[in-house]
């Protein structure tokens, strides 16, 4: 195996290996899916193919068949080996932190923030390229399907958790670090028509509450956690709980252990 073929697959920790067994023990299980199943994993010999051929069965379509949007797809990931190791650590953080969640498979085949962020990471690989109008389709097919929208241009780290994922907002200039865990209808928008830097930047380790608005260019810190339901219009300090409308800071810092993000603890202690 060459290096960094083998520097890949140790960090995918095993969980390409364990998503094939689960993948194989369904096609046992439920006949009526053996050929799919197959067809989506058990025929390839990496995530990164077995995503190409999945995510081009979901987004193509009759102007762009799946076969061609598959080679697209190949293609960033050739051209960018670190979107497999995001991949797998992406599903292994769902697996860590939604209760729902009890194989690998589950995200892989039916979690459509699994499915629109692994989408998003490959329009985002297209606009670095400059390849605009394919990432805008691609972003456009995704919000038509997944109801997750996330301007190609955005910043996602790895290791991110989108629950549920109906109603997401991503914007332009927004910045997403490792380790962040947001449920649905979450947006991380402007507040007008200001231009340039205009969305919020997500430190690592944040928690979002369903239903909440962070807007304009604004720094959640580390650790921080947004209540669901809240209208965050200014900095939150890192460990910090900020709930309401506006958001304002709530009991007591965020604690020394688990990240919010990990921990996806929204309970507000006094």
């Amino acid at each position: 195996m060459a290096e960094a073929s083998k520097r890949i697959f140790e960090a995918s920790g095993g969980v390409w290996a364990q998503l094939r067994v689960e993948a194989m023990q369904a096609a046992a299980e439920e006949p009526l899916l053996a050929s799919y199943l197959h067809a989506a994993i058990l025929h390839h010999d990496r995530i990164e193919d077995a995503l190409a051929y999945h995510l081009a069965q979901k987004l193509g379509h009759g102007d762009l068949p799946a076969l061609q949007l598959r080679e697209v797809i190949s293609e960033a990931y050739r051209g960018d080996p670190q979107l497999g190791v995001q991949a797998a650590r992406d599903m292994r953080v769902v697996r860590e932190r939604d209760p729902a969640c009890k194989t690998y498979l589950q995200p892989f085949l039916f979690f459509k923030g699994y499915g629109g962020l692994q989408a998003y990471r490959v329009a985002h690989w297209l606009w670095r390229e400059e390849r605009h109008v394919l990432a805008y389709h691609l972003q456009s097919r995704v919000s038509e399907l997944f109801s997750v929208d996330i301007h190609p241009a955005a910043k996602i780290g790895a290791g991110v958790f989108i629950d549920h994922a109906h109603g997401i907002v991503i914007g332009e200039t927004a910045v997403v670090e490792d380790d962040v865990s947001m449920l649905h209808s979450v947006t991380l928008g402007g507040t007008g028509k200001a231009g340039g830097d205009r969305h919020p930047k997500i430190r690592r380790g944040v928690l979002i509450g369903a239903g909440a608005s962070v807007l304009g260019n604004i720094e959640v810190g580390e650790d921080a956690r947004i209540a669901a339901g809240s209208v965050v219009l200014s900095d939150v300090a890192a460990r910090c709980t900020v709930a309401g409308v506006p958001a304002k800071p709530v009991g007591g810092p965020c604690s020394q252990g688990a990240r919010p993000a990990e921990a996806m603890d929204q309970k507000i202690e006094d």
